[in-house]
């Protein structure tokens, strides 16, 4: 029962965000919901009084003629487990040698540390990042998906399909770049046993907080001259929590993070989710992450040509 309550509130989350103020149910939803709750509190739904009882936020509806209800706003959702009972930042300390040699050694220690291991689900993979160990230009995103979590690498799915994109409209190949992510494990969402996560969520500060060693770390080795973080989950991880409140407030702007220059802009899954708002809205968003690319490649020394500056400009 807990995980179909689970499941609802993040539905009802879900439609919130999509702009769905009201949705309609029924009756005998209703008298469930109410029968849970006054188990819960050891009495009968007609022993518990009316404070103690489900609050009715909805209205009954009969098949024949639904009525929309307006949801009522929903508590926060508990961390996860696994968030709360994560032990300290590691400590990662480089053995001597070179890049190759001290990436396949925190390759090992990622992928097998007890920590990692514990936060993936059977049959899934720790998550570490990929690329050329003399890029100039280092993407970081949020966490692992469901596509990342099954081949062990960052942006397969169709966010990594558009960012591939996004790298070769740069003039570079995607294994010209090292692309990674804050976090080297799935994010986990309540699920039935045997049943696949379907979404994902953010990350909590205490799993960023673990994971960033690893991350300063393949920074240290690949030494990118810049890194470019893409989305407010990874652009919060480098930056600190409490940098910015909206991602506008810091999107297209250099910072610092680890003595490096970081460049904040969308996360290409941002841009797919545009696609469904309209052509317009689409352009926007493009251009707009299409400038801030233009300026990781001035700073990066990348020739830009007269086409490249054009691209998503209204014709």
């Amino acid at each position: 029962m807990r995980a179909a309550l689970t499941a609802l509130t993040d539905e009802l989350k879900r439609l919130k965000s999509t702009g769905v103020t009201s949705v309609p149910v029924s009756a005998e939803s209703i008298a469930a919901l109410r029968k849970v709750m006054a188990a819960r509190a050891g009495k009968s739904p007609e022993q518990q009084p009316p404070q103690a009882a489900v609050r009715e936020t909805v209205t009954p509806v009969s098949a024949s003629a639904p009525a929309p209800v307006r949801p009522q706003p929903v508590a926060p959702k508990p961390k996860p487990e696994a968030a709360r009972l994560l032990p300290p930042p590691p400590v990662v300390a480089l053995p001597d040698g070179d890049k190759a040699a001290r990436w396949a050694w925190l390759r090992d220690l990622v992928l097998n540390h007890p920590v990692c291991v514990a936060n993936v689900r059977p049959g899934k993979k720790v998550v570490l990042g990929v690329g050329s160990l003399e890029a100039k230009i280092m993407f970081v995103g949020e966490a692992p998906g469901a596509e990342e979590e099954v081949r062990g690498e960052p942006f397969v799915g169709p966010a990594g399909q558009l960012l591939t994109k996004m790298i070769l409209a740069m003039g570079v190949k995607r294994e010209d770049v090292y692309i990674g992510n804050i976090m080297n494990w799935r994010p986990q969402l309540p699920t039935p046993a045997g049943v696949e996560q379907v979404g994902n969520r953010e990350p909590t500060p205490e799993e960023m907080a673990f994971c960033l060693p690893f991350l300063r770390a393949q920074i240290e080795i690949v030494n990118p001259d810049l890194i470019v973080a893409a989305g407010a989950t990874a652009a919060k991880g480098l930056l600190g929590a409490g940098a910015f409140k909206t991602l506008g407030e810091v999107r297209g702007q250099w910072k610092q993070f680890s003595g490096k220059p970081v460049l904040v802009t969308y996360h290409p899954s941002y841009l797919l989710r545009q696609e469904a708002s309209g052509p317009v809205a689409a352009r926007k968003a493009k251009r707009a992450t299409w400038e801030d690319l233009l300026k990781v490649m001035e700073r990066a020394g990348l020739t830009i040509s007269e086409k490249q500056r054009g691209y998503f400009l209204e014709k």
